[in-house]
């Protein structure tokens, strides 16, 4: 039988648990090619008290029959007049887990019922705890640093916002999704928290939405992507620093120009003028407010986030099918794993995201089960035990067969061995000359002499 190489993280949300659970025991029910080293990690991860001498694959139908309850329970969950309806309250700790009865009483349910009013989607009550959060930490320590600059209490900000940083951005990649995650009664706040917390946590105003929204899923990481890794060696430590520099210093000349190279003026002139003045809003608080506060409570949110983006870009878009690279299944990844998903709005469906940039983060799971057969059938590469920066790292140190213990096989991938699979995985980091992206995009997109 196949086994996966680790064992489940005990810290995977609800639907994480069920969607590797049904792709695991469809792994199960398949020969497994790996070698014997593979399949010895696997039993010493077993974590099981009892040692199964004999297993019983099940058959297609129980498994058919295991996914439809799957499927039927994750959209229940998602469903506010269901009774199994479970909103998302914290990241750390789901709703379920919260057992205390005087707890609950006077301080979790009564606060449910209220954030479900604030809420675009009630699903959402993390978002509200987030903001809460913010609101009560970020704001009052940064203004207080502008107020009376020290240098433990810089260092200790720094780290606080290090650590809010990445579920602030994937709160705001749903904002910019969707127009918003506040519902109607709140629709000041939720215009105008943006342009107060974006700087204290590396953003610089609206250009998150302009890059992301109206130029990366236009392009695809396609070739006109700004963003895009088909040019670049991706397991290359050089051309990934070329990726990051040319970001970190060109972005703001670059987006504008691609708007106007595709006759978007208004788009070049909104996105050019939001980031100059990001920067003359970052200049004045340094030079006429307090330089020191303005180094730890702006500049280095930004430096921080602007490499976290790009590393998580590059992980995210790493692995590029060398046969059909347009396709949003084999361009990019599914990632089910604790930082991505429980920590940051299952950022590792990117998959899911890509095929409808629409979707609800909670949709997610469900959508992907409701697809597996499409997955499949499109090689789609799916991993666990591994987030965007540890994938980045590994193809970065060359260390292919790490990351293929890590896929999840489907379909044809579960007659590969380990070698084969990080052979498959190896070539799907090589970066595309010009004479492939005008054979596979077209001569338009090509840098031809």
């Amino acid at each position: 039988m196949g086994r996966l190489a680790f064992p489940l993280d005990a810290e995977l949300t609800g639907p994480d648990r069920v969607v590797l659970s049904i792709l695991q025991k469809q792994y199960e029910a398949h020969g497994d090619p790996l070698d014997k080293a593979s399949s010895e990690v696997a039993e010493e991860s077993d974590d099981s008290e009892t040692k199964h001498s004999k297993f019983v694959s099940p058959s297609p139908e129980d498994l058919q029959d295991q996914e439809q309850q799957a499927i039927a329970y994750l959209k229940n969950s998602n469903n506010p007049k269901s009774d199994a309806f479970e909103p998302t309250i914290f990241s750390s700790v789901d709703e379920p887990d919260i057992k205390n009865a005087l707890l609950r009483q006077w301080i979790i349910d009564p606060y449910i019922r209220w954030a479900r009013t604030v809420v675009r989607v009630e699903t959402d009550v993390v978002m509200v705890t987030h903001l809460l959060l913010y609101s009560c930490t970020t704001l009052p320590s940064a203004l207080y640093l502008f107020k009376n600059f020290h240098w433990w209490h810089a260092i200790l900000h720094g780290v606080m916002q290090g650590w809010y940083m990445g579920a602030y951005t994937l709160l705001r990649h749903q904002h910019i999704h969707m127009r918003g995650v506040l519902s109607k009664k709140y629709a000041i706040i939720d215009q105008l928290f943006p342009y107060v917390l974006d700087p204290l946590m590396g953003h610089t105003w609206n250009s998150y939405y302009y890059h992301h929204v109206k130029h990366h899923h236009v392009e695809g990481n396609g070739p006109d992507d700004l963003s895009s890794t088909v040019r670049y060696q991706r397991d290359d430590v050089w051309d990934f620093m070329r990726y990051v520099g040319r970001f970190y210093f060109l972005i703001w000349f670059d987006l504008p120009r691609y708007f106007l190279r595709t006759r978007k003026p208004v788009l070049a002139f909104k996105a050019g003028g939001w980031e100059l003045s990001s920067y003359a809003f970052l200049y004045i608080m340094f030079a006429y407010v307090n330089a020191p506060a303005a180094v730890f409570v702006l500049f280095v949110p930004l430096a921080l986030m602007r490499l976290a983006l790009m590393t998580g870009n590059w992980g995210q878009h790493a692995l590029v099918d060398e046969m059909e690279p347009d396709s949003d299944f084999r361009s990019s990844i599914t990632l089910i794993d604790v930082p991505s998903n429980r920590y940051c709005y299952n950022d590792g469906y990117h998959t899911s995201h890509h095929l409808n940039p629409l979707r609800h983060w909670r949709d997610h799971p469900v959508a992907f089960l409701s697809q597996k057969k499409q997955y499949a059938d499109e090689h789609a590469l799916v991993f666990y035990n591994i987030d965007y920066m540890f994938l980045t790292i590994n193809l970065l140190r060359k260390n292919y067969e790490h990351v293929a213990r890590c896929l999840v096989p489907m379909g044809d991938q579960m007659k590969l061995t380990l070698e084969e699979r990080a052979e498959m995985l190896k070539r799907k980091t090589r970066k595309f000359t010009e004479e492939e992206i005008a054979e596979k995009w077209g001569k338009q997109y090509a840098k031809l002499k």
